[in-house]
């Protein structure tokens, strides 16, 4: 057997097969819900009532899935070039540190406050995949294992700094930061609930960067690198100076994951403000085909997946593990489609 490419896929094969994935996706998770004794069709009912079924859960899928369109779309910029950013959660709590240092050590204004800590964690997560991008072009350094190896890093100084000098002296023992001003912090958008601003922050950030896709020199010039980097050059464009941008670009996209889930949720950092929000955002671009509208789409799907399996689990006394189990196959199928929608298996 062999793969021939297709070099210009239908309509129906590019929609189909993503399709196609979603619904093995869904078949998996009934099969596992099955086994865990579960009815299979009422299981995921109540995913889908705990996701969306009041408007307390909808919004929380909503708030769920704001970091999910920050650390997605970091990764689908990055990916459209072909610089394999594995590093999202290393950026995002970059970009959380530098929120509470500037929150808590400046005494800013709120109104300068906000838009001050936001662009401390851009720059913070865009000089994160700075050093990785740096090394790839200039010592041939592989992306994927330094991106990966800063996720721990990272993690290993934040819990030095939260049991050494960012260590809250009224938080009882526990390792956390002191909490940020009550006037940093970003507005709820419904009053008495926990959605904020940061989930407008991220629908404008995926405007915009769908936006410089398709209608800026550097979004064209990240397709042409993406698609064939020798091309590129040969055609006059600055390879090197592209990807530097555009680890500068994912890099800050992936660091307001933080800057939101410190502004917006949590007020203070801790070592556990992720859950792994870059990792999942790896699946999020790919089910969104790396389209920076479909992000949110796929953010707010994968949100809705994890947010609705916590309710199932209390409800139906099913594993919560289903959902974890579930974005993973959702994953490894679409990686698997978008694969058939490039290329066809041949016999021979």
């Amino acid at each position: 057997m062999r793969l021939d490419p297709v070099h210009n896929p239908t309509l129906t094969r590019r929609l189909g097969l993503p399709l196609a994935a979603l619904v093995f996706t869904v078949a998996v998770a009934s099969g596992l819900a099955k086994l865990a004794g579960a009815d299979p069709f009422a299981t995921l009912g109540l995913i889908v009532k705990g996701a969306a079924g009041s408007k307390f859960a909808l919004l929380e899928t909503l708030n769920r899935a704001t970091p999910l369109i920050f650390t997605g779309l970091a990764v689908a910029v990055a990916f459209r070039a072909r610089l394999w950013n594995i590093g999202a959660e290393a950026q995002l709590y970059a970009g959380a540190l530098l929120t509470v240092l500037v929150g808590t050590q400046l005494c800013l204004p709120g109104a300068v406050a906000i838009p001050a800590m936001a662009l401390a964690a851009i720059l913070a997560g865009a000089l994160v995949l700075l050093g990785p991008a740096v090394l790839k072009l200039r010592l041939g350094v592989d992306e994927v294992v330094t991106t990966l190896l800063l996720n721990f890093i990272m993690l290993l100084f934040i819990s030095m700094l939260l049991e050494g000098p960012l260590k809250d002296p009224m938080g009882m023992g526990w390792p956390k930061s002191p909490p940020i001003p009550r006037d940093a912090r970003l507005p709820r958008l419904i009053e008495g609930l926990r959605l904020h601003w940061g989930f407008g922050l991220a629908l404008i950030a995926a405007v915009s960067v769908w936006l410089i896709q398709i209608r800026t020199t550097l979004g064209y010039e990240i397709r042409a690198v993406g698609l064939n980097a020798q091309a590129a050059r040969f055609a006059g464009i600055p390879v090197n100076r592209v990807i530097v941008k555009t680890a500068l670009l994912s890099g800050g996209l992936a660091a307001l994951a933080g800057f939101s889930e410190v502004a917006g949720l949590k007020g203070n950092l801790t070592l556990d403000l992720s859950p792994g929000f870059g990792y999942t955002g790896i699946v999020v671009a790919m089910l969104a085909l790396l389209h920076p509208l479909g992000v949110v789409a796929s953010a707010i799907f994968v949100a809705g997946v994890f947010v609705g399996a916590n309710s199932m689990s209390r409800a139906a006394d099913v594993p919560t593990y289903i959902a974890d189990i579930s974005v993973a196959v959702a994953l490894l199928s679409m990686v698997l489609a978008i694969l058939l929608t490039k290329f066809r298996v041949v016999r021979g």
